[in-house]
């Protein structure tokens, strides 16, 4: 009896695995090869592949040693705490990795001084200055499934104009259209964000609620789309005013927390120096992970590598380790490998990145810019204008 009842439940899986594997033909059939597969037979799936953030503090509260690629980021928080300066050093550090990097500036704010000096090669920077902000979405969706491009930055979603309301009057109602547009751009957006791994940041500014009580005021503009299709959402806060002699202030201490996190733990916590003019203090950063680390002996006010003295106060450390490029790397290497155990941040994609690339990018965003809808007195010339430079 037991055995007929084994034979039997044989004879009913190899009928499942034979319906399955039909099935699975007539899905590739009809949408592709890959369009479904075993988890473990996809090994990007397995790996989150990564862009430094700039900080090796950051890349800890991250989890994944940096900026996930394929994934969509919020970085929102009050005004001057530190946002773009974040996004900034996100798309320097991809640039050095070989990266092609655009910055969507609908605020149309940026300042190409400060973006140099915080690393940036604003030479091979593309910027687009769209018009509104259906414009500027469907510029990121032609870049995105184009492939080409390794780091996307709209700064910001509140500046995210749609047409019907620049073409309306001052005082004008438009109840919920930007979160609609948002919410619409989310749906396309997302699945070719995974398949071009694509690293997508939007920065975000806070709002207040009218009439809460009790529980947080605040809120992010846009609608709840964007909080629902982010991967990681990082609250940035100005904590201090970093001083230099009595009242010199010469950078903002802030504090970075992971609110929401898909591919590692959240809730986690880092502060970082913000100096004036320069963006994060790498080296201020490095010093205290190492500190905990134990790669770095402080005993006192006496900071200790090895057998080597590095110097006395955290200030002369960090001078020592800015003019010293080779210490600098030595150590930070040491600490990501207690941090982040046979992590390896990849530079590239499949695709490589070249001129050609980005030569396409450029066209893909001038023919964006062409054919977005705007102002009917507008000629064709005009509308091609200034997409991209």
């Amino acid at each position: 009896m037991a055995k007929n009842e084994a034979l039997s439940a044989n004879s009913s899986m190899e009928d499942k695995l034979k319906a399955l594997e039909a099935a699975k033909l007539q899905i590739e059939k009809q949408y592709g090869q890959g369009a479904i597969m075993k988890l473990g037979a996809n090994q990007q799936a397995l790996s989150i592949e990564s862009v430094p953030s700039g900080s090796v503090l950051l890349d800890e509260a991250l989890g994944v040693g940096g900026y996930p690629r394929g994934r969509i980021i919020e970085i929102y928080g009050p005004e001057s705490s530190g946002k773009t300066t974040l996004a900034l050093h996100a798309i320097a550090e991809c640039q050095k990795l070989g990266g092609i990097a655009v910055f969507i500036d609908a605020e149309h704010a940026l300042d190409p001084v400060y973006a140099k000096n915080l690393g940036v090669n604003i030479d091979e920077l593309l910027i687009s200055q769209p018009d509104n902000g259906e414009q500027a979405l469907e510029i990121a969706d032609s870049l995105i499934r184009s492939g080409a491009v390794d780091i996307i930055v709209i700064d910001s979603v509140a500046a995210l104009t749609p047409q019907a309301e620049i073409e309306g009057d001052m005082g004008d109602s438009h109840v919920g259209l930007q979160a609609r547009l948002m919410s619409q751009a989310l749906r396309k957006l997302t699945g070719s964000i995974n398949k071009s791994k694509t690293i997508l940041i939007f920065i975000n500014q806070i709002r207040m609620k009218i009439g809460v009580m009790f529980g947080n005021p605040e809120t992010t503009t846009g609608g709840n789309a964007l909080k629902f299709y982010s991967s990681l959402r990082l609250e940035v806060r100005r904590i201090e005013t970093i001083e230099k002699g009595d009242e010199e202030a010469v950078g903002n201490k802030v504090r970075v927390k992971v609110v929401k996190n898909k591919v590692a733990p959240p809730f986690r916590r880092a502060e970082l120096e913000i100096m004036f003019g320069k963006g994060i203090s790498a080296t201020g950063s490095l010093i205290d992970a190492a500190v905990r680390c134990g790669i770095i002996d402080k005993k006192g006010a006496w900071y200790t590598y090895g057998d080597e003295k590095l110097g006395q106060g955290r200030d002369n450390v960090k001078e020592l380790l800015d003019k010293n490029q080779d210490l600098f790397n030595e150590i930070d290497s040491k600490v990501r490998q207690v941090l982040f155990p046979g992590k390896t941040l990849l530079a590239n994609k499949n695709t490589v990145v070249n001129e050609n690339a980005a030569q396409e990018a450029r066209k893909i965003v001038k023919e964006t810019k062409a054919g977005a809808k705007l102002d009917a007195n507008k000629t064709d010339t005009e509308e091609g204008k200034g997409a991209l430079f």
